[in-house]
């Protein structure tokens, strides 16, 4: 970002209204048919509009948190209420009615606080799934220039869901895993908790499958070490095996490395996109490499997680340049 929009957002953070209303954020979800872990966000105003992107994000960024708000939620019959804490956050382990199962597939959960509401989708997952998708977001999905600060400030602050741009062929690749079934599909991102809304319009536009969101809390706490508390969480609470998704511009290869080393036989693949700094050929052991989405997408076909008439369908072959075509 250039240094008069970076002024520029300096000082707007603290003077970006916000509409009169609250608001409540309930973000997607996978479970299984014996409960699921609900998260949100309650605020005092909901971010209004805005005349830009610029204005739209920070209003997103800088809306006031509502704490110790009551929190009604309910999914497939089964209701909690809870009462938000630092910085509005709330978290539900919502088990079913008594004497039944929550139904696999998807389902529409509700929250609600202070006349607001919010509804988002959940899948339940059968414990047959054949195993869990766990991505990364900024340069794995979405091209966000990590490795560069200033073009970083550009994408998190002047791009949105229409604007920022889509890392190419992913949307197939991730269409394309199944062995036989599809997987579910979780995102862990160090991106905002404020951007769930955004980040959920942008895999939507993009035709993405469905995700569960789970991103950073921004604090103190989470300026390191943020991804493996959530990954940890997800192999604990799900017994399928996974495919780790991210990318080189930071630590996933150190990540993913650490719970392959931790939860051993659970991970099934991990594959990191390039993205710079990919100069240490032991950051990437037992692991794949790619700078194309097709070609993750091939290997996955020889793995068994990809279905090959869909890769072939999504990435058909190059035709051979002029002066490459054999007589």
């Amino acid at each position: 970002m250039r240094s008069s929009h970076l002024l520029l957002a300096v000082l707007l953070l603290a003077a970006v209204p916000a509409s009169a209303g609250p608001a409540v954020l309930l973000y997607p979800a996978l479970g299984r048919a014996h409960g699921v872990v609900l998260q949100g966000r309650v605020l005092k105003e909901a971010p209004s509009a805005g005349s830009s992107v610029l204005s739209r994000n920070l209003r997103r960024l800088t809306a006031p948190a509502w704490e110790c708000a009551r929190v009604e939620i309910s999914f497939q019959g089964a209701t909690a209420t809870v009462t938000s804490g630092d910085e509005g956050h709330f978290e539900v382990n919502l088990p079913p009615p008594e004497g039944t199962s929550f139904a696999t597939g998807f389902a529409l959960a509700q929250a609600k606080a202070g006349g607001a509401e919010a509804t988002v989708g959940v899948e339940i997952i059968p414990d047959d799934s054949p195993f869990l998708v766990i991505s990364d977001f900024d340069d794995t999905l979405a091209v966000s220039h990590v490795t560069q600060p200033a073009k970083l400030m550009e994408s998190a602050l002047l791009r949105d869901a229409d604007s920022q741009e889509v890392v190419p062929g992913m949307a197939d690749f991730y269409g394309c895993l199944r062995a036989p079934a599809a997987p579910a599909f979780a995102l862990v991102s160090g991106s905002p908790v404020q951007y769930v809304p955004r980040v959920a319009a942008f895999l939507g536009r993009h035709r993405f499958p469905p995700f569960a969101l789970y991103l950073r809390n921004l604090g103190p706490g989470t300026l390191s070490n943020y991804k493996q508390p959530t990954l940890r969480r997800l192999l604990r609470e799900f017994p399928q095996p996974v495919v780790l998704v991210g990318d080189s511009g930071e630590k996933d290869p150190e990540i993913y490395a650490q719970i392959r080393e931790e939860f051993p036989g659970r991970v099934k693949a991990i594959y990191i996109r390039d993205a710079g700094r990919t100069g240490k050929a032991s950051r990437f052991q037992d692991m794949v490499l790619f700078r194309e989405a097709r070609d993750a997408a091939g290997h996955a076909v020889k793995s068994g997680l990809a279905d090959a008439a869909c890769v072939l369908q999504a990435f058909p072959p190059e035709a051979p340049t002029a002066g490459n075509t054999v007589p």
